[in-house]
C-alpha cells in the first residue's frame, strides 16, 4: 500500500446529526473557489469539486451503518446544478468513473477481531490498488469505526467492490447500485477471482457451522402424529434437549445428559434387538469398531452413550466430531457439516410407547446406526466428500445430493463376495423391521447409479421403493466423485484439516499452492514405494501408480477456443500444476 501524500481525508469528513457524510470547508477535496460559480450556483464547496456522494442504504431503510463512495470530478457542465445533486435518501447509481480513476470508499465496521482484514482482502482479491487508508477513532456509543479507502478502479470493479464489501462489513446490509438487483450475499473473504452471482452462502470455517442451524421440524415442537405429542413430560424433556443444541457453540464440550430410567429402558430394548441382527446383516466394516465403542464410549444395553465421549473417540479415529442438533436440519446445513467432518447428532430418544418406531432421527438412530461406520476411514471420507460437493451448490443440486446421501449413508447395501447383501445404511441399521425387509426384498435391490438414484423418492413413513448397492465403499466414492463433477460451481473446494477451514480453489494461484503441498505428500509415498517394493514382492507398484495417475487425469475440453486466458491461469498454468506431480510418479 502506498501513501497518497495528501492531507488525511478522514480529518475533513464528518457526519451531520442524521449520520450523513459531508466534507469540511477547506479540505483538500476543495478546488479553487470560483466566485462566479458561487453566485450563479449556490451550492457547497464540497459539492462543487466532487461528484455527488453516493450513499448506499441498508435494506431496512436505516442509516446507522452505511457505505459512501466519493467519486472524483468529471467533465460535466451540469454538475453544479442543484438538480444534479443526489438526495441522500435516494439510492441512485453512482456516476461512471473511467478506468484508473481514484475513488474514495467509506464504510463502517464493528469493533471485532479480523473485520478490517476481511474487508481489505476484498480489494486484494479483486486486484484493486489501494492508495490510501484511514481509520477513524472508535465510537464508544456504537462500538464502531469508520474506514476510508482510496482506490483506483473502473466502474465494473467498483460494483464488485460494493457487492463484496456488503458480504464482509459486519454491520452493513445494503442494496447495490441497482436496488432491485442485489440480494444479501455470502461472506467469502478469501475467494473472488470469479463472479459469485447468486451462489448460496456456505460455511468457510468450522465455527461458521454455528450459523448453519436451520431446524425444519421436530425442534421444540412436535407434530400431532408424533408418539410423544400428548405426553407433557416427554415434551418438557424435549425442550431441554432443544435448549442444549441451540445454545451449543463450536469448541465447547457437549453437555452431558442424565437420562431417566424410562429413557435407558427404551434404549436397552432397541439395543438388544438390533445388536442381534447386526451380527448377521451388518457389513464387516460396521462390526470391526464395535468392541472399541463398548470399551471407550460405554455402548451397553443399560447405558446411553454420551455424545462427548463418542465425539472424542471419532476424532481420534477419523477426525469426525459430533455436534448436538435440535431436530431435522435443512439438507444444506446438514451436508455442510459433513464437509468439516462434523456430524449433527440428536441427543434425545424416541418415545417409550413404541420403541421400534420414530418419525425422526433420535439417539438410537444416530449412535447405533451412524457411529460405528463414521469410525471407518473409508466411509468417513465418503461422507465428507458428499458434504464438500454440497458447498455453494444450487438448491436443485442440494436436493440431488441429499437424495444420494439418503440412499447410501441411510439406506445403502453392499454386495458381498458370496453374492449376498449386507447393510451399511444407518436408517436400516436402526430399524428392526426395515432391516430384515431390505435384505429379503430382492426385487427392490438395484445397482447404485447416481444419475438414476438421485431421482428416487425418499420415503419417511414406510419402506423404500428401492434399495441401492455397491460392491464397496470405494466404488460408492468414485461414483459420487464423478457425479460431483456435474454440479455447476465455478470453483473447487478442499478441506484443510490443519486450519479446519474450506479452501475455495478459484484460480491457478490457489490450485498451484495446493499442488505444492500435495507434491510433498506424494514424494513421501513414492519414496516408500521404492523402498518397500525392493523387499516386498507382493506390493503391486504399477497398480498403485496407475491409481495415482488416474486421479491426476484432468477432464474437460481444453481446446483453444475453450481455454481460459493466461491471467486466469488455465491453459498456461496446466503444465506448471500437473508436471511436478507427474514427475514424482515417474520417479517411482
Amino acid at each position: 500500500m502506498s501513501a497518497s501524500g495528501k492531507s488525511l481525508l478522514g480529518l475533513w469528513l464528518y457526519r451531520s446529526g442524521e449520520q450523513e457524510w459531508a466534507v469540511k470547508q477547506g479540505s483538500p477535496l476543495h478546488g479553487p473557489r470560483n466566485k462566479k460559480d458561487s453566485i450563479d450556483n449556490p451550492v457547497s464547496d464540497a459539492n462543487k469539486d466532487l461528484q455527488p456522494a453516493t450513499k448506499i442504504q441498508s435494506r431496512n431503510g436505516t442509516d446507522r451503518s452505511n457505505i459512501v463512495v466519493l467519486l472524483p470530478p468529471q467533465e460535466n457542465p451540469g454538475l453544479h446544478n442543484n438538480k444534479s445533486l443526489m438526495n441522500a435518501n435516494e439510492s441512485a447509481p453512482p456516476p461512471p468513473c473511467s478506468p484508473g480513476d481514484r475513488v474514495s470508499i467509506i464504510f463502517t465496521l464493528k469493533n471485532q477481531v479480523g473485520n478490517l482484514a476481511r474487508a481489505l482482502q476484498v480489494f486484494q482479491e479483486l486486484g484493486i490498488n489501494v492508495l490510501h487508508l484511514e481509520l477513524s477513532p472508535l465510537e464508544n456509543t456504537t462500538n464502531q469505526a469508520d474506514v476510508v479507502v482510496d482506490v483506483e478502479c473502473d466502474p465494473k470493479r467498483l460494483d464488485q467492490v460494493l457487492q463484496m464489501l456488503n458480504r464482509e462489513v459486519h454491520s452493513v446490509n445494503f442494496t447495490s447500485v441497482d436496488k432491485s438487483a442485489l440480494v444479501r450475499a455470502p461472506s467469502l473473504s478469501a475467494c473472488s477471482s470469479f463472479d459469485f452471482g447468486d451462489m448460496m452462502w456456505f460455511p468457510r470455517k468450522i465455527a461458521d457451522l454455528d450459523k448453519a442451524q436451520n431446524v425444519l421440524m421436530y425442534g421444540s415442537e412436535l407434530d400431532a402424529d408424533h408418539p410423544g405429542f400428548k405426553d407433557p413430560v416427554y415434551r418438557k424433556r424435549r425442550e431441554k434437549f432443544y435448549s442444549i443444541a441451540m445454545n451449543f457453540k463450536h469448541g465447547n464440550p457437549i453437555p452431558r445428559v442424565q437420562y431417566t430410567p424410562e429413557e435407558v429402558k427404551t434404549w436397552g430394548t432397541v439395543f438388544n434387538e438390533l445388536h442381534r441382527l447386526y451380527v448377521k446383516y451388518a457389513v464387516p466394516e460396521y462390526m470391526e469398531n464395535w468392541p472399541e465403542l463398548v470399551k471407550y464410549c460405554g455402548y451397553r444395553e443399560d447405558n446411553i452413550p454420551q455424545l462427548q465421549d463418542v465425539s472424542t473417540y471419532l476424532k481420534r479415529k477419523t477426525g469426525f466430531q459430533l455436534r448436538p442438533v435440535a431436530g431435522y436440519l435443512s439438507p444444506r446445513d446438514f451436508l455442510s457439516g459433513l464437509a468439516f467432518r462434523v456430524f449433527h447428532c440428536t441427543q434425545y430418544i424416541r418415545h417409550s410407547s413404541d420403541p421400534f418406531y420414530t418419525p425422526e432421527p433420535d439417539c438410537c438412530h444416530e449412535l447405533l446406526g451412524h457411529m460405528p461406520l463414521l469410525a471407518n476411514p473409508s466411509f468417513a471420507q465418503f461422507s465428507q466428500e458428499i458434504g464438500l460437493a454440497s458447498l455453494g451448490a444450487s438448491d436443485a443440486d442440494i436436493e440431488k445430493l441429499a437424495t444420494l446421501y439418503f440412499f447410501t449413508v441411510e439406506f445403502g447395501l453392499c454386495h458381498q463376495a458370496d453374492n449376498s447383501f449386507k447393510v451399511y445404511g444407518a436408517g436400516l441399521l436402526s430399524s428392526v423391521a426395515e432391516l430384515q425387509h431390505a435384505i429379503t426384498a430382492k426385487e427392490k435391490i438395484k445397482k447404485f447409479d447416481p444419475e438414476v438414484t438421485c431421482k428416487e423418492e425418499c420415503i419417511i413413513t414406510s419402506y423404500q421403493n428401492a434399495y441401492y448397492y455397491t460392491d464397496s465403499f470405494e466404488e460408492a466414492k468414485e461414483k459420487m466423485r464423478a457425479f460431483a463433477e456435474s454440479i455447476q460451481r465455478p470453483f473447487g473446494v478442499r478441506y484443510n484439516p490443519y486450519t479446519q477451514s474450506v479452501e475455495v480453489l478459484s484460480n491457478a494461484q490457489k490450485i498451484t499452492a495446493v499442488v505444492s503441498e500435495l507434491k510433498g505428500d506424494l514424494s513421501i509415498v513414492c519414496s516408500a514405494l521404492r523402498k518397500i517394493s525392493a523387499t516386498d514382492e507382493t506390493l503391486d507398484v504399477d497398480s498403485i501408480a496407475k491409481m495415482l495417475q488416474t486421479s491426476l487425469n484432468v477432464k474437460g475440453d481444453r481446446s483453444p477456443q475453450n481455454a481460459i486466458s493466461p491471467d486466469n491461469s488455465d491453459t498456461s498454468q496446466h503444465s506448471i500444476i500437473m508436471n511436478p506431480l507427474e514427475e514424482e510418479l515417474n520417479e517411482k
